[in-house]
């Protein structure tokens, strides 16, 4: 939110002069005190209509992500309706972190022009997105590029849905409801691109399990014609919440519900000199981009990892599922304990990270049983896998609101942009990489307990601070 709100009646003080104490030299940081109110006439005021408002923003967020993993569990079946090449279902997957690429961008209009106008642009690229996918047009390298087209608007969203969780928890909810609605908001994304899994393979049948009273062509024309019931589905859902979107998305509340949503943040170019040049900050947004930007390469071909294991590509489908939905579940259950039990952020990352290396050992070590001679079995790779994505993506939220609290009195867009800008290269290398080297994955395993060693490890050594969190409980008291 910068210094400034969006527009002249936005910039006017939230709160009146001369009502609040004077804590001089309590604050922790410079930076803390200079984001001050300078009047505070209590602990905040919350309405009913945040809920709202955060259904809204979890819906697109939701949408984007199952918009954006619309290929991957029908790839086969794209194949044939629409010639697609291996290259070309990679892409499809790889617009989503090419769309992180104009992350700054979004940032600053966030930073700059608030909530609401930054929403309204990212459900319109939606909208625009998953209509080019449902052109009907019968030239198919035609229609191809208006799915690849469709596809990078969609990832164009990506910045947003990701990013402003935190600066919309910290505008519209007290501060013992933050964390839970920044887990609500960011994790519907995952969970929409979990669900892809199940909608995608349930309407399209695939190439072999056509009837086989037909031939090739009207198979093929069946399974497109059951493709395009999903995109036509898609965007019908995108249209609806644009247009609840644009009749209802205030930027923000009348009153601010915590003093850290009222006081003053840095510029936007010195909130990323800020953050570039802080030690604290980089050691723990490392931590949380190297283990999830692996961690999504690997769930990207998890099916070609479990080939040698026999197990088949819809189970392979079903561990993805079920590991985000456990960590969808888990990360919003760990986010309302840490609004209950403030101050432990780093306590709940360095339990969610232990095991998450203990699961991805475990489970690297059981496909090497040849050598180990633990047992391989349909439960144990289940089990394994599972709960290494219940661990890492429970995570995310968590790693946010420490984000946040770290670098205060830095933008909360802003500052998620960067470490999601981060995790999304690193996620886009792999990927690119595996496109070409995809003969030989083993290696790839061990990429996992290493990559979550090395943030367990940065995670121990990081000093925590909570100078957001100060602001509010030192001023309600």
């Amino acid at each position: 939110m910068g210094s400034r709100w969006s527009s002249e009646e936005e910039r006017q003080p939230l709160l009146g002069p001369g009502l609040g104490p004077g804590l001089g030299a309590s604050w922790r940081s410079r930076e803390a005190a200079a984001a001050l109110p300078a009047a505070v006439p209590g602990p905040g005021r919350v309405y009913g209509r945040r809920w709202l408002v955060l259904l809204l923003f979890s819906l697109l967020a939701f949408v984007q992500g199952l918009v954006w993993n619309t290929w991957g569990p029908i790839q086969n079946s794209a194949r044939q309706a629409y010639g697609f090449s291996s290259w070309d279902i990679a892409l499809l997957v790889l617009w989503g972190p090419i769309g992180f690429l104009p992350c700054f961008a979004f940032m600053w209009l966030l930073d700059k022009r608030g909530l609401r106008i930054t929403v309204l642009l990212t459900s319109f690229l939606m909208v625009l997105g998953t209509g080019l996918r449902c052109i009907p047009i019968s030239d198919l390298m035609l229609k191809r590029r208006l799915i690849h087209g469709g596809q990078m608007l969609n990832g164009l969203a990506g910045p947003t849905v990701m990013n402003a969780a935190p600066f919309l928890s910290t505008t519209w909810f007290s501060a013992d409801e933050r964390a839970t609605a920044t887990a609500i908001a960011s994790m519907l994304s995952y969970l929409g691109g979990a669900c892809a899994f199940l909608v995608g393979p349930l309407v399209v049948p695939a190439p072999n399990g056509t009837s086989p009273l037909l031939t090739a062509e009207s198979s093929r024309a069946h399974i497109k014609d059951r493709i395009e019931a999903v995109l036509y589905a898609e965007f019908g859902v995108v249209c609806l919440i644009f247009s609840a979107t644009l009749a209802y998305f205030p930027p923000r509340p009348p009153l601010p519900p915590s003093v850290a949503a009222a006081s003053q943040r840095l510029s936007y170019r010195r909130s990323v000199c800020r953050l570039l040049s802080n030690f604290r900050f980089l050691m723990i947004a490392l931590a949380y981009a190297i283990p999830l930007g692996v961690f999504a390469g690997w769930s990207g071909v998890l099916d070609l990892i479990l080939t040698p294991a026999h197990v088949s590509q819809v189970d392979a489908g079903w561990i993805g599922f079920w590991s985000i939905v456990g960590g969808c579940v888990v990360g919003i259950a760990m986010a309302r304990f840490a609004d209950f039990i403030r101050g432990m952020l780093k306590l709940i990352l360095l339990l969610l990270f232990s095991g998450a290396t203990l699961s991805s050992t475990w489970f690297t070590l059981t496909c090497l049983n040849s050598i180990t001679h633990l047992p391989l079995t349909t439960v144990t790779l289940y089990a394994s896998c599972i709960l290494l994505g219940v661990f890492l993506n429970s995570s995310v939220p968590i790693f946010f609101e420490l984000f946040v609290e770290t670098v205060y009195p830095v933008p909360e867009g802003i500052t998620c942009g960067v470490v999601t800008f981060l995790s999304n290269i690193f996620m886009g290398v792999l990927l690119f990489f595996l496109t070409f080297y995809h003969t030989e994955l083993s290696w790839f395993n061990w990429c996992l307990p290493g990559s979550c060693l090395l943030s367990l490890l940065l995670i121990l050594c990081f000093r925590e601070s909570y100078d957001r969190l100060y602001l509010d409980v030192v001023v309600s008291v």
